[in-house]
């Protein structure tokens, strides 16, 4: 990954492309070339700003976001990881293809993550194998109740 993009060195293409497809890419054998048409550049040229955007960092996936309850199941995990071993353990986490999102916080349980997979036994699987590669223990919290998730949010540029 290279440097960050700066706000002022997107353009109006940029903003409208990072804004209006964040949740919302058609779903066609040709998704770019429809995103092409409703912005007025060619799908060759959408195709390279979504490469550059993700290169530096500003698009961190190009993708489905699949509801786990509809088809399979998932859970938020956290561990206790001495600052030491935060990146090797972080780095372990991210091989597992079952892992949509891996975090760093400020708390005694210092990575988080969400784990995705097809069925329940899949995904108790894939927690112990972690717990037991890293030789720390995993904490599972399965989601109780869904009351709010959208991953888009509007993007102000000033």
């Amino acid at each position: 990954m290279s440097a960050a993009i700066a706000p002022e060195q997107l353009d109006a293409v940029d903003r409208r492309l990072l804004n209006d497809f964040q949740s919302g890419i058609p779903l066609s054998s040709r998704p770019y070339a429809l995103m092409a048409e409703r912005l007025g550049v060619s799908e060759r040229e959408v195709i390279e700003r979504l490469r550059r955007l993700t290169a530096a960092g500003a698009v961190s996936r190009v993708g489905p976001v699949f509801r786990p309850k509809r088809v399979g199941v998932s859970t938020l995990a956290a561990m206790s990881v001495p600052a030491e071993r935060l990146a090797s353990v972080a780095a372990l986490v991210n091989t597992y293809p079952e892992v949509n999102h891996n975090y760093e916080r400020e708390h005694r349980f210092n990575l988080w993550f969400v784990l995705t997979a097809p069925d329940q036994a899949s995904l108790a699987r894939v927690l112990e194998e972690i717990g037991r590669r890293a030789g720390l223990p995993v904490m599972d919290l399965p989601m109780l109740a869904e009351y709010h998730i959208d991953l888009g949010f509007p993007l102000q540029w000033s």
